[in-house]
């Protein structure tokens, strides 16, 4: 099952279904108005959509017109991100001399959750000199678990599997790490591509709690990269076990990823700045790529034409405040 949310003038928009080929589209009815109410009572409205799937796989619905999407979730209860490839660290590590985190347990943060940028948004930032960049990741969104939920139980409450463009802004980052509260200003809101899947749309790609997929990102239309989501060192079962060691989630939580990192990223490329930059540090002794500035775009997908979760491609548009 794909779902999108179509813009109808209110904060959660319109759910809506979208047939396998992403060119016709059902409204999924007063059950299920937007796809945050449908999340908070999942079971119950299930078979409602399950019945609309079937008329879209049978040839009905309206054509689709992309530029009405939103981000599927406009807004949510929780946003809450990994770092689950161990060698975007190792190469931030060893790129800018920092020690290594000491710890056996995922990494993860808490990043805002009241607004979520479409796929072809322009993306706005106050200043290029924020140093403004793009971060390739694999998402999940969660039913409502429970506190203490064990990772062997996990993946039954992914609902969907989304893909996120998590906006950072490098240069006020390091600030903020250091005062050891956690970002706010480093992290503006991301983005989501137009569609949510349910896992089974993956196939054989959905293994072992993770998207076994390449992340393909390009930049003003120029390839830079594509690296697999097979690499996590936790997958999210795993994350959402951590998640909820001493909280439950609610219905809506969206668990990213982190940076979508291969060892041999020579050969795939990276999926942000940074550690493309890092890569250059390591290597040349100097940074040769420079953050995003007015009117760069950016561009992400999985599979041809965005065959999995529609296409991101967004500007960056510097506003005056």
């Amino acid at each position: 099952m794909r779902l999108a949310t179509r813009d109808n003038g209110t904060p959660d928009g319109e759910l809506i279904l979208v047939a396998a080929d992403g060119t016709r589209c059902v409204p999924a009815g007063s059950e299920a108005s937007n796809l945050l109410s449908a999340l908070e009572q999942w079971k119950a409205v299930r078979p409602a959509l399950d019945a609309v799937a079937t008329r879209l796989a049978e040839g009905e619905g309206e054509p689709l017109d992309h530029a009405t999407l939103r981000a599927p979730l406009p807004r949510t209860w929780q946003w809450l991100d990994g770092s689950a490839f161990p060698t975007h660290g190792e190469l931030m590590q060893q790129a800018f001399n920092l020690p290594p985190i000491e710890t056996d347990k995922p990494l993860m943060y808490q990043g805002m959750s009241h607004q979520f940028l479409g796929p072809g948004e322009d993306a706005p930032f106050p200043s290029a000199a924020d140093g403004i960049d793009f971060e390739g990741e694999f998402g999940v969104v969660t039913g409502a678990v429970p506190m203490g939920c064990p990772a062997e139980n996990a993946l039954a409450h992914v609902l969907l599997v989304v893909l996120i463009n998590d906006w950072s802004l490098r240069t006020i980052a390091p600030f903020e790490m250091k005062t050891g509260f956690g970002w706010v200003q480093a992290k503006p809101a991301c983005s989501l591509a137009p569609f949510a899947v349910t896992p089974d749309e993956l196939g054989d790609a959905w293994r072992d709690g993770r998207v076994c997929l390449p992340l393909t990102v390009t930049v003003n239309g120029t390839w830079f990269g594509n690296p697999d989501g097979s690499a996590m060192a936790y997958g999210f079962h795993e994350l959402i076990a951590h998640a909820a060691r001493t909280r439950s989630l609610p219905a809506g939580t969206i668990i990213g990823s982190g940076t979508v990192s291969n060892a041999d990223h020579a050969r795939v490329g990276s999926t942000c700045i940074s550690e493309r930059r890092a890569i250059e540090k390591i290597a040349h002794g100097a940074f040769r790529t420079g953050f995003l500035q007015e009117g760069d775009q950016v561009a992400m997908q999985v599979g041809e034409d965005g065959a999995y979760f529609g296409r991101i491609e967004q500007r960056v548009r510097l506003t005056a405040g």
